[in-house]
């Protein structure tokens, strides 16, 4: 199994000392994640921040290989599970998840009863994730559920489920249940959001914390890359990172590329992650005769990834078209808009919430052909790339992780009754 990237990292957060509390006022909250950590953005720039804000933070996770069972990452305490996650189908996936909620269940348990936690703060997948804070809630504590994806659309874009299907139904079921239980949810986009209100959940209750880039990551200083010799042709790169999985269109982008890497001089393609596609996806790199173009990485820390996009010139969201896709806003886009690179991105209902045309470089989700012409557009007219680029890092900078941060701990601390009243809802979340 490869690196996962989660190197230890044992100092405390910027400016502010470890999670252990001085004194007994120091809020305690314990987050939970089918995920390891520090390698999941979402919930290490949440968990970062609230220790930023003063409170003590434990997160109970997945144990990667060779990852210690116990030790404090950037002043978060981490407690991780004899658990791994495999790619091996809905079967696995089901034991892993069921094996998981029981275990964390059990440690929360143990960990609330020796620490008293504030709150449990839940992420999912799986939704039923958020009944391992089941102890501490029956003892008067607070419950927040983190709705990363929507369960219902990830498992039709994944496996190809009718929505009709019995097994979507459930989890549309799991989904309301867990919601229910919880007393604060957090979603990471508006469409997310509407989706869930659409489908029982109180407008009040759900709130949207963007997945902005953490700016102590990819904006920290970095060093100058060595000089190039003059007679040497800058090569044009594309980047990718994130899951390598089908519905991310990665075969859709090779398809593309094959038609371009006579056109474009030193092509280059970076691709960066882990997933069930990555043998299909070497396999058609090959077949392709794209060898000389792309150079595939696997998993890497999210360091290496901010480290990495200042040498580009254009980051890639190849996503086909899916129930899933079609509601995300991908990460990936703000972290290329935030180094400023330009983006190309499919043409769906999830992004177009927050870019327009005029804003982000669009092409239709599975088309190589409207892909193709997308590229070609970006790397012939470095005029239009500027001034695309310039608008949509102004949307960027509307919803960069220092606001979306204060948003976060404003909301934390109004559940724990530690302000008078939580922030005013985004216009938005009015409707």
């Amino acid at each position: 199994m490869r690196n996962r990237g989660t190197r230890k990292m044992t100092e405390p957060a910027p400016g502010h000392a470890a999670s252990e509390p001085k004194n007994g006022k120091q809020p305690r909250l314990c987050m939970v994640v089918f995920s390891y950590y520090p390698a999941d953005p979402r919930v290490r720039r949440e968990a970062e921040a609230l220790v930023e804000a003063g409170m003590a933070v434990d997160v109970v996770c997945l144990k990667g290989k060779d990852q210690p069972w116990t030790e404090t990452v950037r002043g978060v305490g981490v407690c991780r599970l004899p658990i791994e996650r495999r790619r091996r189908g809905k079967i696995r996936y089901l034991w892993e998840y069921a094996s998981f909620v029981l275990l964390s269940c059990l440690v929360v348990a143990v960990l609330h009863l020796r620490k008293w936690y504030r709150a449990v703060h839940v992420h999912n997948m799986p939704d039923v994730l958020v009944f391992s804070a089941l102890v501490p809630r029956l003892l008067g504590k607070k419950v927040i559920l983190d709705l990363h994806d929507p369960m219902p659309e990830v498992f039709m874009a994944k496996y190809g489920m009718s929505e009709t299907s019995r097994g979507i139904r459930l989890l549309r079921f799991l989904e309301r249940l867990s919601i229910g239980f919880a007393h604060l949810v957090l979603t990471p986009n508006i469409t997310f959001r509407n989706l869930f209100v659409s489908r029982g959940c109180p407008p009040g209750k759900i709130h949207v914390i963007m997945n902005s880039p953490q700016e102590s990551v990819f904006l920290r200083e970095r060093k100058e890359p060595p000089v190039e010799p003059a007679e040497t042709a800058k090569p044009f790169t594309i980047m990718f990172h994130g899951t390598i999985v089908e519905r991310h269109g990665l075969d859709t982008a090779l398809e593309a590329l094959t038609d371009l890497k006579d056109i474009l001089p030193n092509l280059r393609f970076q691709v960066f992650g882990e997933g069930d596609f990555v043998e299909k996806f070497l396999s058609l790199v090959k077949e392709k005769g794209l060898e000389d173009v792309v150079h595939y990485h696997g998993f890497v820390p999210l360091e290496t990834i901010s480290e990495a996009i200042p040498d580009i010139d254009l980051g890639l969201i190849p996503n086909k078209r899916s129930p899933f896709t079609e509601i995300n806003m991908p990460t990936r886009i703000f972290e290329y808009l935030s180094l400023e690179k330009p983006v190309i991105a499919p043409r769906t209902r999830g992004i177009l919430d927050y870019f327009n045309e005029d804003s982000l470089f669009f092409f239709e989700p599975g088309n190589a052909q409207s892909l193709r012409e997308t590229i070609l557009l970006v790397y012939s007219d470095p005029v239009k790339r500027h001034e695309v680029l310039e608008r949509g890092r102004k949307i960027y900078l509307k919803h960069r992780w220092e606001s979306e941060r204060t948003r976060l701990v404003g909301l934390v601390r109004s559940l724990l009754g530690l302000e008078s009243s939580p922030p005013q809802p985004r216009p938005e979340e009015k409707r």
